[in-house]
Order: structure tokens, then C-alpha cells, then sequence
């Protein structure tokens, strides 16, 4: 991530962190996604790209007191709403890092728990420059048996897609850095689209039992499976 996007969702911690938690429907979405992860108590499991930490709490739901939560961001402001949404957990431990580059203190922490039993991603991979290669990282993370599980929003497929995308577009520029441009080479909504399409393509080639499902009028598509 440039030190420009860095700077751009540092910048807007408060609001994404408000977007993450309150937008309608999206707590139903979280508790699946963490879900699909099929933990159990006394699991270890990483969340990529944890942002402001909505997800860490229902991941800790899932593993228990005895497991282990390790949540990764690049952006500083972010990572310290993530700390103070999950400081009563002493279980929940939050690392600045790239998700495509794992930080020393998940190596600590994969060295003491033996393994790392699932990743989860939500809204991550549009960020990356190789999304597939990333989730053939993740999914080397964890190793046969584990899950790895991606949330991602794009295009909708539904028959009211039109006025959806329409929104789904606006969103998409306003949220690509810089917004001040009011033209791109390429349509942001249509590469985001692209690199959705790849990292959950590759998933699906990696896992079995893999789990395809939509959400939020089509527009969240979440894709999970234990790696083969």
C-alpha cells in the first residue's frame, strides 16, 4: 500500500470505522464470515487487513478465552481503534504489518501455537496488486486442513443490479485515492471487479467444501473452504 492510501484511510479511521460497524446488515454479515472460519475453542486465527477491529470480536466468540486472535493492518490510526474495540480481550492481539508480508509477532505467535487454524479477509484483496497470490499465501499459512475465508464487495448479479451497482460505483471512486480525480485510465469499480474475481477464483481452486454465498443486495460476495 502506497503511504498515500495509507495516509487517505488513516485520515478517515472514524468514518470507515462507523461504516464497519453500523451499516445495516453488516453485523449479520461479520458473525457469518467469522462462522465460515469453523473454528473451535482454543483456536489460533488471523484476520488480514483488520481495520478497525468490527471483526475481532466476533472471532474471539468463536475460539474462546483459550484462543487465539491476531488481527493485521498497515494504517496506524485504524490499529488503534482496533485496540481499544478489543482491549478487554487478552486474547486479541493487534499487529501493524502488510497482509500480504506477515509481521515477526505472527511468527511468534503461529511458533507458539503451533498453527495458524484459519485467515479470514474481508473488504482486503481489492487492495492488493495480487490478490491471487496473496490468498495462495494464506492458504500456505494455514496449511492443509485449515480454512481460509474472503469477504469482498463488487458488482451485484441480482436482477435489480442496475440501481445497486450504480451506488455500489459511486462508492468505489470515493473511496479509491486520491478522490480528486474525476477521471481514471480504468474504471475503479471495473479493476476492483477484476481482482475480486481472482483472489476468489484461486480460493475455490485451493479449497474443498468451499461455502459461496452473497449478501447485501449481492453486492458482498463471501467465498470460504478448508485448503486441500
Amino acid at each position: 500500500m502506497t503511504e498515500s492510501a495509507q495516509e487517505f484511510y488513516g485520515r478517515w479511521a472514524r468514518l470507515y470505522d462507523l461504516i464497519a460497524r453500523e451499516t445495516p446488515g453488516v453485523a449479520r454479515l461479520r458473525r457469518r464470515a467469522a462462522a465460515a472460519c469453523r473454528l473451535e475453542p482454543g483456536d489460533t486465527v488471523v484476520e488480514m487487513g483488520c481495520g478497525t477491529g468490527a471483526n475481532l470480536p466476533y472471532l474471539r466468540d468463536q475460539v474462546g478465552p483459550e484462543g487465539t486472535v491476531v488481527g493485521i493492518d498497515f494504517t496506524r490510526p485504524v490499529l488503534e481503534r482496533a485496540r481499544a474495540a478489543t482491549a478487554e480481550y487478552d486474547n486479541v492481539h493487534v499487529l501493524q504489518g502488510d497482509a500480504t508480508e506477515p509481521p515477526v509477532g505472527l511468527e511468534a505467535a503461529r511458533s507458539a501455537t503451533s498453527s495458524i487454524d484459519a485467515v479470514l479477509a474481508t473488504f482486503v484483496v481489492g487492495m492488493l496488486a495480487d490478490p491471487a497470490g496473496a490468498v495462495d499465501d494464506w492458504c500456505d499459512l494455514v496449511g492443509p486442513g485449515g480454512h481460509v475465508v474472503l469477504a469482498n464487495a463488487a458488482r451485484s448479479d441480482e436482477w435489480y443490479a442496475p440501481p445497486v451497482n450504480a451506488v455500489f460505483r459511486a462508492i468505489v471512486v470515493l473511496s479509491t485515492p486520491p478522490t480528486t480525480r474525476l477521471r481514471y485510465d480504468d474504471s475503479p469499480h471495473l479493476r476492483l471487479d477484476a481482482k475480486i474475481d481472482a483472489a476468489h477464483e484461486r480460493l475455490r481452486e485451493r479449497a474443498v467444501a468451499v461455502a459461496d454465498e452473497t449478501h447485501l443486495f449481492g453486492v458482498v460476495r463471501l467465498t470460504g473452504g478448508r485448503v486441500a
